[in-house]
């Protein structure tokens, strides 16, 4: 589900879950050993892409749903993902984030973590993509730690908006507001997350890397166990009420 392609020490690990790249158990746990492989077989970037249309459409909400009462096999699906998240936000290495398409909900999150976001403009000017943190509308409180990612880029009151509404942002505004770094044609994603690295690669490295863990200690504060509160999580996931959202969404989506 991940296919790495490596050149120049930079290398990109492209989530490859058709057709959305919805992060199941499965998906997540290849990516963290993604991540260690790569560092461990040198790499000095990364590189986290998704298809053409869509990054991440955050979690496998059908697979989740299908778990039933099960909270045991809910709980561990969604630590598979919050592990994810962690294993980019204390990656060694920088990493770029190539968002190609949407980043809804947990495909945000994912870009959050990462030290860079480039993005796609959509080809349509009237369907741009869009990425944004959109869980209260289906019912679900975001994590202290999670809005912490978001107010880092946008500035807390401007979180506050985005978070409680669930806004999906198109990718122009996201760019004017921080939320993604850059914005370009849907084929340079790639090529200018990599051009970013390099330029970052060609600093002085223990000088570079020791100033960026301490840049971005707090992405990974925000993504410790006290900050996420995993148990309360799921039982808000279990909620009638959110259920009942969940599976109202996934009726819209399948018309």
């Amino acid at each position: 589900m991940i296919q790495t392609h490596a050149a120049d020490g930079i290398v990109e690990l492209q989530l490859a879950r058709a057709p959305v790249n919805a992060l199941n158990p499965q998906l997540c746990d290849e990516l963290v050993a993604a991540i260690r492989t790569a560092v461990d077989q040198g790499a000095q970037g990364l590189i986290l892409s998704g298809n053409t249309k869509v990054f991440s459409a955050g979690l496998d909400v059908p697979y989740l749903l299908s778990l039933g009462d099960d909270r045991d096999a809910v709980m561990a699906a969604w630590q598979s993902f919050f592990a994810a998240a962690l294993a980019l936000a204390q990656c060694p290495v920088p990493v770029v984030a190539a968002i190609g398409g949407h980043a809804p909900a947990g495909g945000c999150v994912l870009a959050l973590c990462c030290d860079y976001r480039v993005m796609a403009r959509s080809e349509d000017t009237a369907k741009p993509f869009r990425i944004g943190l959109n869980e209260t509308q289906v019912g679900l409180v975001v994590p202290v730690g999670i809005l912490r990612l978001m107010q880092r880029v946008v500035g807390v009151y401007r979180a506050e908006r985005l978070v409680v509404a669930g806004e999906m942002v198109p990718a122009e505004r996201a760019e004017r507001i921080g939320l993604v770094d850059e914005l370009v044609d849907a084929e340079d994603v790639v090529s200018r997350a990599r051009e970013w690295l390099a330029s970052l690669l060609a600093l002085p490295q223990p000088v570079m890397l020791q100033t960026r863990a301490i840049a971005r200690a707090d992405v990974v504060a925000a993504l410790q166990p006290e900050n996420i509160q995993l148990s309360r999580f799921v039982d808000a996931w279990g909620d009638p009420a959110t259920q009942s959202a969940l599976r109202a969404l996934m009726a819209r989506l399948q018309k």
